[in-house]
């Protein structure tokens, strides 16, 4: 095992990362932004390092810096965490030329499944069901977007080099395809540093079903799957562990085959294969997230599981089963993680702001995962995440109760936040017989009769 690991994140998932870290006895060492300095989980790692001013370009997004402050901590792994550099194939090489441990997969899978067109051929091949879509967009504005229409509407078009919903834009008509690929190539480029998209067949109402794979030396397991249907602006604000309304051998056998794949193609980490469900059309691929997930928690509440564990253990040579002797079994209950984010409960524009009061719930089944505390502040500079609340109950209706319960006790005061659309959500009819769907936020907000709850 690592002797210090440099953890180049911030906020929610740096806190996590520091926490297994400290678990299995390892130092960790927060690399920060400016911004970021002050917050908690920077003064709760064992040494932290400023790299730069808060522009992600200016700090975590720049190789040179965050390579070279690890090396100066000295410290022989980086964890990326999620997003900035997680899926980085060429930071990955940057910082193994270095002899920096990646904690991530090797960094010919980051180039497979961090480029999405790329991922979804390889696995396609593999025997999983695609649905209709183009390769990178290539040529003028408009010789892009003639490819692209091409497929038919409504699409998708998506950044071809990250995820997590942004740069995501459904187009219905083909004179708003134009302005939809401008905006897209420029969140890429702010969100990934790289500006490629290309474009998919947009299904209407689907579910969002994820399954968790650990994978490595051709060895494999699944945890099952997650049901990451309520969104907004195509990024998730609750997850679940199940996925409801699913025919549990229909699930397992996906699971099954996911891990199947990525075991028999070598890869070798954690891997989340995301897919798109509809009742008539079944599981199609979407992507793979070749990383640690936001929603990770509630894997880890109905296993036992510890994925970021998982995580240091296979970076630092340990096989699939050293982790996991057997194929982990479902233990016991439901498990559910809303996202409380700095943003209204009727726009879901961001609102950046002081936390005055920050007084997360303290109840029996209920987990908070945060970077931040009293007196800090959300700043503009990055994602307006708060906090992921999570909440286990012996079935899914007493998960829901609880987790409704936990964030009205949820004290937060000085900017705004979505936390009574999350309680609205979780007590919409539709939310409580599991017939949730990726367009279910907006039917909620566009109700007459909403009202945050």
């Amino acid at each position: 095992m690592f002797r210090r690991v440099a953890v180049a994140n911030r906020g929610t998932v740096a806190a996590r990362i520091i926490r297994a870290l400290r678990k299995l006895g390892v130092e960790s060492h927060a690399l920060c932004s400016e911004a970021d300095i002050q917050c908690p989980y920077a003064r709760e790692a064992d040494g932290a390092t400023v790299i730069g001013p808060a522009p992600p370009k200016e700090s975590y997004l720049s190789h040179e810096k965050v390579i070279a402050a690890a090396l100066a901590a000295k410290a022989e792994a980086i964890h990326p965490g999620y997003g900035f550099l997680a899926e980085d194939a060429a930071f990955a090489r940057k910082a193994l030329e270095k002899g920096l441990a990646f904690i991530g997969p090797s960094p010919r899978f980051l180039d497979i499944m961090g480029d999405k067109v790329a991922a979804r051929e390889a696995m396609g091949r593999a025997g999983l069901p695609l649905g209709a879509s183009t390769g990178v967009l290539s040529g003028t504005l408009e010789e892009r977007a003639e490819e692209a229409a091409r497929i038919g509407f409504p699409l998708l078009v998506k950044p071809a080099g990250g995820g997590g919903g942004i740069g995501m834009i459904p187009v219905w008509e083909r004179d708003k395809l134009l302005s939809a690929l401008k905006t897209a190539a420029s969140q890429a480029e702010r969100g990934f540093g790289k500006s490629d998209l290309y474009a998919e067949r947009l299904v209407e109402n689907p579910r969002h079903v994820e399954f968790q794979v650990v994978a490595k030396d051709g060895e494999g397991v699944h945890l099952f799957e997650r049901d990451c249907s309520i969104q907004r602006r195509r990024q998730k604000i609750i997850e679940e562990a199940g996925a409801p309304g699913i025919a549990r051998a229909e699930l397992l056998k996906m699971a099954a085959l996911s891990r199947d794949i990525l075991a028999g193609m070598g890869y070798d980490h954690l891997a989340t294969v995301e897919t798109l469900y509809g009742e008539e059309t079944g599981f199609g691929f979407l992507e793979v997230n070749p990383r640690l997930q936001v929603e990770h928690a509630v894997t880890e509440e109905i296993t036992g599981a510890d994925l970021v564990v998982a995580q240091l253990r296979l970076a630092s040579g340990e096989k699939v089963s050293d982790i996991f002797p057997a194929q982990p079994a479902w233990e016991s209950g439901w498990a559910i993680e809303a996202r409380v984010y700095a943003e209204d409960s009727h726009k879901f524009l961001p609102s950046p702001g002081p936390l005055k009061v920050f007084r997360p719930p303290v109840m029996d089944g209920v987990r908070v995962e945060t970077g931040f505390a009293e007196g800090g502040a959300i700043t503009p500079f990055y994602d307006p995440m708060i906090a992921q609340v999570i909440a286990k109950g012996p079935d899914r209706l007493a998960a829901a109760d609880l987790l409704f319960e936990a964030l009205g006790a949820f004290a937060i005061e000085g900017l705004k936040t979505n936390i009574g659309f999350l309680r609205s959500a979780l007590r919409h009819e539709s939310f409580l017989a599991g017939k949730v769907h990726a367009n279910l936020a907006a039917e909620i907000i566009a109700d007459p009769h909403y009202r945050p709850l």
